[in-house]
């Protein structure tokens, strides 16, 4: 079984699944781990979720896709709005995520760290 492209379910939640970093894959196909999507009662879709680091690495190259230029080359001031906006997303929780987020906009960890502080006492 092919996953049904032209299924609307599958068509409606392929947006979803790709600025998540899934993937789309058949029911019959699916692991223990992956979400079996139905509709009226009926598997359409299975979704593979992303390791939670892939997901990381997915969110920056999206950031970087919309901000048009390598995420080193934004200002300070939009850094620490790219990492606030991380930082909601749950980047942090991640292992290694602010040393990976630090390389991505190139600074410290040191920097990313007073970024957050910043955020966090209002500044």
């Amino acid at each position: 079984m092919s996953v049904p492209a032209d299924h609307p379910f599958a068509a409606a939640v392929r947006p979803l699944v790709d600025a998540m970093g899934g993937e789309m894959i058949a029911p019959d196909r699916a692991r223990g781990d992956d979400v079996v999507l139905s509709w009226e009662g009926r598997p359409v879709v299975a979704v593979r979720l992303p390791h939670i680091s892939d997901s990381l690495d997915h969110i920056l190259a999206d950031l970087q896709r919309r901000h048009g230029v390598p995420l080193s080359a934004l200002d300070r001031k939009t850094k620490q709005a790219v990492v606030r906006h991380l930082e909601q997303r749950g980047a942090f929780s991640v292992r290694h995520g602010v040393e990976t987020v630090a390389g991505a906009l190139g600074v410290s960890r040191f920097t990313v760290y007073n970024y957050l502080n910043r955020e966090k006492s209002g500044d």
